[in-house]
């Protein structure tokens, strides 16, 4: 049997082999739950009669999204999730640690051929590594906390072949923003995509991480980059699917002319070449969260910012994904460049872009955002306009105080 990547992956952790529409009981290698979703899971676990989790090494709660807690309520659902860490011995990510995603591939929870499930819709960020990850609902991943298995429908697959290679400029958060344009928010549901192609070779981890991000901005179960060419500091076997695999499509999409994108209020699949959106006035940017918070993200800010100084109509908030990137931008100078241009760093962590905890935008605010959904009230204000772009298009945005190509820009050399 000819299989994808992930009918492969599946076969591995079910009795036997599978093909798509089959129902299989698997065995999961890891879970993760944030501060939005672990106290029901926690909760639920315990309804169910839990006592202690299937496995203590394979469970990781993170504290992110709302971090430092802004009130009362949610701090005291903090202290629940640490003392269920203590209580069962799994691993804790507190405040200013970093974001959820990040973490689980950095600190390589999760490694490439895994099945890993998150109580976070973006979990197929880890689909970067070649393996198969999904967001399910807290009492889906309660379950596998006592169990350590969960069923699953074996999805159909999408191939999209990405030919030719990305102008200077433009970045794979561009790439991943055309996709979405294209194949639109319900493109793809309860289906995987395979990326791959001559374009996916060259890409580092963070490129590929922020392209599965957004795979579920199609509806996708989950989001594979084929892993040849990725280096990842160590041995791993590269996945490939079968020759003669069934796909239900094969899209063949050329990069090589492709101008920045732009996402426009209020969906992700709302999408226009930047050509089409010059101009409007923004008064907050955001570089961070799960799609675009990597040191990759910030250097690339920092050379459109060095020597210069944000529009004073605009605020620049910056969140780096996670502690050990604050720390290695720190080292680098790049967090003395943004910083001298006005910008201003954030806890590691979501709160922004989900809106529930710091940078807020005001009544009829515009904001250039490097995240991943733009549904109106999604940053915390129903009545503000959220843009979507890459930390280029961000900083050049900030710089200028409304949309800009970071393409006319003059960058300046910052790292050697």
């Amino acid at each position: 049997m000819n299989q994808t990547l992930i009918e492969k992956i599946i076969s591995a952790h079910s009795e036997g082999p599978v093909s798509q529409g089959d129902i299989a009981v698997v065995e999961v290698d890891a879970v993760m739950a944030s501060d939005t979703t672990a106290p029901l899971t926690i909760k639920a676990f315990k309804e169910m009669g839990g006592k202690k989790v299937w496995n203590s090494e394979k469970v990781v709660l993170v504290i992110d999204h709302a971090a430092p807690a802004p009130n009362e309520r949610i701090a005291n659902l903090h202290s629940m999730m640490r003392d269920f860490a203590k209580g069962q011995n799994v691993k804790l990510y507190d405040v200013g640690d970093g974001i959820c995603h990040q973490l689980m591939v950095e600190n390589q929870h999760v490694k490439p051929g895994n099945l890993v499930l998150g109580a976070d819709s973006h979990t197929c960020t880890y689909g970067a590594l070649g393996a198969f990850a999904t967001g399910v609902g807290s009492t889906d991943l309660a379950g596998v906390l006592l169990t350590g298995k969960t069923w699953v429908k074996v999805p159909e697959t999408i191939k999209i072949e990405l030919k030719g290679s990305l102008q200077q400029g433009v970045t794979a958060k561009d790439l991943i923003l055309h996709l979405v344009g294209t194949l639109g928010i319900e493109g793809a549901t309860y289906k995987a995509i395979e990326y791959t192609g001559e374009a996916v070779e060259s890409m580092t981890l963070a490129s590929r991480m922020t392209i599965a991000n957004m795979s579920i901005e199609m509806g996708a179960k989950a989001g594979f980059v084929h892993t040849k060419g990725l280096d990842l500091g160590y041995d791993f076997e590269h996945l490939e699917p079968d020759p003669g695999a069934k796909y239900e499509r094969v899209l063949e999409v050329d990069i090589s002319k492709l101008e920045p994108q732009v996402s426009i209020p209020h969906s992700p699949d709302d999408v226009k070449p930047i050509s089409e959106v010059l101009d409007i006035p923004i008064q907050q940017a955001f570089l961070g969260s799960c799609t675009n918070g990597r040191l990759e993200d910030l250097q690339e800010a920092a050379h459109i910012l060095k020597g210069k100084k944000i529009h004073s109509d605009v605020r620049m908030l910056i969140a780096p994904a996670s502690k050990q990137v604050y720390l290695e931008a720190l080292k680098d100078g790049t967090v003395e460049i943004l910083t001298d241009a006005g910008c201003t760093f954030l806890t590691s962590g979501c709160g922004p872009c989900v809106g529930t905890h710091m940078g807020v935008p005001g009544k009829g605010e515009g904001v250039i955002s490097s995240s991943n959904r733009n549904f109106r009230g999604r940053m915390g204000n129903p009545e503000s306009n959220v843009y979507l772009g890459s930390p280029a298009v961000v900083a050049a945005t900030a710089l200028y105080g409304k949309i800009t190509d970071p393409r006319k820009i003059e960058k300046r050399e910052v790292f050697q």
